[in-house]
C-alpha cells in the first residue's frame, strides 16, 4: 500500500523512523496544524478533506531530513512533481494531496508536538549501526 511504499522510500534514503501512528484527526488539530494557511481560500476544504478519514503521521530522523524529505515528496501540485518523487509517482490531484512534509526544522518541531507526545517519539539505534 501507500504507507508501506512511503516508509520504504524514507528508509532506503537512510532516514530513521522514530514515531508513527494511525489516527483520525479532529478538525481542531488540523486547523492548528495548517494555521499558516488559514487565510487561503482552500483552507476549509483542506480541513474537511483531511478530517474525512484516518492519517498516518510519522517522524523521521537523519541528516538534512527536512530538506531532503521535501525533495523526495515533490512539488505540492502533483502535475508539477517529477517522476520518482512521492507525489509524482503516487498522487494525481492537488486537493487530495497524499503527503505532508514540514518546511523547516522549526515547523517540524511544532507539528511533531501537535501529533505526538514526547514519549511517543522513540530514540533508538539500529542493530547494524554498531557493525557498519
Amino acid at each position: 500500500g501507500l504507507v508501506g511504499n512511503i516508509i520504504q522510500r524514507f528508509e532506503q534514503k537512510g532516514f530513521k523512523l522514530v514515531a508513527l501512528k494511525f489516527v483520525w484527526p479532529s478538525e481542531d488539530l488540523l486547523k492548528n496544524h495548517y494555521s499558516d494557511l488559514a487565510s487561503r481560500p482552500f483552507f476549509p476544504g483542506l480541513v474537511k478533506y483531511m478530517s474525512s478519514g484516518p492519517v498516518v503521521p510519522m517522524v523521521w530522523e537523519g541528516l538534512n531530513v527536512v530538506k531532503t524529505g521535501r525533495q523526495m515528496l515533490g512539488a505540492t501540485n502533483p502535475a508539477d512533481s517529477l517522476p520518482g518523487t512521492i507525489r509524482g509517482d503516487l498522487c494525481i490531484q492537488v486537493g487530495r494531496n497524499i503527503i505532508h512534509g514540514s518546511d523547516s526544522v522549526e515547523s517540524a518541531k511544532k507539528e511533531i508536538g501537535l501529533w505526538f507526545t514526547e514519549k511517543e517519539v522513540v530514540g533508538w539505534t539500529p542493530a547494524a549501526e554498531n557493525w557498519i
